[in-house]
């Protein structure tokens, strides 16, 4: 598969801190590429270097194999996490402004079209609910015709229609052959979303791969968790029950692994473990994000 863009040795220090320390990925031609980590991970710095905003210390940004030059900026689109919008002014004469700086713009009907903005256009942008904004910016970033779209969590703050409805979007603009490279903090959106996931943790990178494998790679089977207080049972002597693979304690909870969960709960109840308030479930991208990076938010 043609890859887009390729990070070579990226590195970027403030002071003592090294915000982006090395890391080296490449994100194939026409997927949807999510990098994810907790809070002062790297990632606003590391895309902002992707976005030629920033400077890396180190290393190298490529475009198509390429250094990124002023050009590149006619082949990107960005949405922010914070964007300030001209005031008194409607969505439609928002749209005709932002077209009017690139020279061979996206439609303002296709905009309109692949935005769903029809019912707002005559809004004025202060007036937009959180929803409609993103969809909005959304169409701002498409405006020039970009080859890959930067989204830095962008429905953080969105209720779940509104969410949702926004996930219809980007796979839309996906399916036009865009790339689209995704932060977010909602680890159900970057499975339903993302083709490949790059997870990072204190400026590296700690994992690249697609949901499916890194799950693979992760986890066996089912996870077990249960409450720790109240328990009789001594939590260490767990290990050498048959049914257990892997074993860990977040949050007053107790977690287990399993690929026989039979068995699992049999050692259990031969362990002596009160077994109210335990839970099963399959694991997804947040228990892995959760393993690899200790925590679902820093702050």
């Amino acid at each position: 598969m043609t890859e887009i863009m390729r990070v070579d040795g990226l590195t970027k220090t403030y002071g003592n801190l090294k915000a982006v320390d090395t890391i080296n990925f490449a994100i194939p031609q026409g997927i949807c590429f999510g990098l994810l980590g907790p809070n002062g991970a790297g990632k606003t710095t590391t895309i902002e270097m992707m976005e030629g905003i920033l400077t890396p210390d180190s290393g190298q940004v490529l475009f198509q194999g390429q250094p990124i030059d002023r050009h590149f900026r006619q082949k990107v689109g960005i949405q922010f996490q914070s964007t300030a919008l001209p005031e008194f002014i409607t969505v439609k004469e928002t749209l005709q402004l932002f077209s009017a700086f690139y020279p061979h713009p996206r439609p303002i009907e296709e905009v309109i079209r692949l935005c769903s903005l029809t019912d707002i256009l005559g809004q004025d942008n202060q007036k937009l609910s959180g929803g409609q904004r993103q969809r909005m910016l959304l169409g701002l970033a498409i405006i020039p015709k970009p080859e890959i779209i930067f989204l830095d969590e962008p429905t953080t703050g969105l209720d779940p229609q509104a969410r949702r409805n926004f996930w219809d979007l980007i796979r839309g603009i996906k399916a036009e052959g865009t790339t689209v490279l995704l932060t977010t903090h909602y680890m159900e959106e970057a499975e339903l979303l993302c083709d490949q996931v790059a997870i990072m943790d204190h400026g590296k990178l700690l994992e690249l791969d697609t949901p499916a494998q890194l799950l693979k790679k992760h986890f066996n089977g089912a996870l077990v968790t249960f409450p720790l207080e109240g328990q009789s049972s001594d939590f260490a002597a767990l290990a050498g029950f048959g049914g257990l693979q892997g074993m860990a304690q977040r949050q007053g909870l107790a977690e287990l692994s399993t690929n026989n969960l039979d068995r699992a709960v049999k050692d259990l109840l031969a362990a002596k473990v009160n077994l109210e308030g335990l839970s099963i479930h399959k694991p997804n991208l947040e228990d892995l994000f959760i393993k690899l990076t200790g925590s679902s938010l820093r702050t």
